[in-house]
């Protein structure tokens, strides 16, 4: 590992190339760049997550750190490092200081591997609009996570006025485990559906993004009931009912009038591994989309592609959390 203190990108990009040379990596292997936004609070968590999404997708993983925007000098501390605790690749840590940090795609620009798609993961509060961020802005694909915002469905509604092809939420990601029971459900059933509920939290991203997709894919209302944890989700058809109820932390009971009782898996997934899943396709999520609208009932605002629009936290009134740094 190599540590740069009070450098430049310049200096950054040199040591990730002696780096290289001296542990034989090759650029040309590598599949993406994965950007990841973060304070420093939670730098180790989000660390420890890209690593894990790393070792199932090789990548160059660039971590940016934005401390104190409103430091009066500017000033960029890195750590490089190939197959050390960052995984099997390529990886530098950039912690930035004062004004730098609005402007930490100048840094990062030079350091993306070449003819390799950009994935941007923001690790906290997403931004107010992704345009904020230049490091969203230059990404093909875009993570948020609304369920780390202080007001989740808020923070959901701001997603889909702000929605671009390409973006997505690991709220969605989460919600994956209950769309397969679902599909796995309808697989034979020939009777249209007539109406659904989802029973989960008050306020709960995703109840709302999995009614949202039951809504986009049946055609039919979706029903969100109040529980202590998203716990059942039901679809009346015309000729019965098929019904999905969590029965544990592991396992989940799958039922259809007619047939007998199911019980299926389904087991919590770790942060790490919902970022890989994001990870595993680089085109746009339409179903994503679809169902963040039939959510929210909000169009997108945003036209495509992105343009950078121009924020700066430290005068603003209210400034992006993407960019308020602890």
């Amino acid at each position: 590992m190599t540590t740069l203190w009070d450098t430049t990108g310049t200096e950054v990009v040199k040591a990730l190339g002696a780096e290289r040379r001296a542990h034989g990596a090759v650029a040309s292997g590598l599949a993406l760049t994965l950007v990841v936004v973060v304070d420093e609070a939670h730098v180790a968590d989000a660390e420890r997550a890209a690593t894990r999404a790393a070792a199932e997708h090789p990548c160059r993983l660039l971590v940016v750190v934005r401390r104190r925007p409103d430091a009066p000098e500017s000033r960029l501390d890195a750590e490089v490092l190939i197959g050390g605790r960052l995984g099997p690749g390529e990886a530098a840590v950039l912690r930035m200081y004062g004004r730098l940090a609005l402007h930490a795609e100048s840094v990062v620009l030079p350091l993306l591997a070449p003819d390799a798609p950009v994935v941007t993961w923001w690790f906290g509060e997403p931004p107010h609009l992704i345009g904020h961020d230049p490091l969203g802005v230059l990404a093909g694909r875009r993570v948020t996570d609304v369920s780390l915002a202080s007001d989740p469905l808020a923070a959901l509604a701001q997603r889909a006025a702000d929605y671009v092809a390409g973006d997505t939420d690991l709220a969605w990601t989460r919600a994956t485990p209950w769309r397969s029971l679902c599909a796995l459900a309808f697989d034979g059933v020939a009777s249209p559906a007539t109406g659904a509920s989802v029973t989960g939290p008050r306020g709960d991203p995703i109840r709302a993004l999995v009614a949202g997709w039951l809504q986009a894919c049946l055609g039919v209302p979706v029903e969100q009931r109040d529980g202590s944890e998203l716990s059942q989700v039901t679809v009346a058809l015309q000729d019965g009912e098929v019904s999905i109820t969590r029965l544990d932390e592991t396992g989940a009971r799958l039922q259809r009038t007619g047939q007998p009782d199911r019980t299926m898996p389904l087991e919590p997934v770790g942060l790490g591994d919902l970022l890989a899943e994001e990870l595993r396709r680089l085109d746009a999520d339409e179903t994503y989309g679809a169902a963040l609208l039939a959510s929210t009932g909000i169009p997108s605002t945003t036209a495509a592609p992105r343009r950078h629009v121009w924020h700066d936290p430290t005068s603003a009134a209210d400034p992006d959390p993407a960019l308020t740094v602890s």
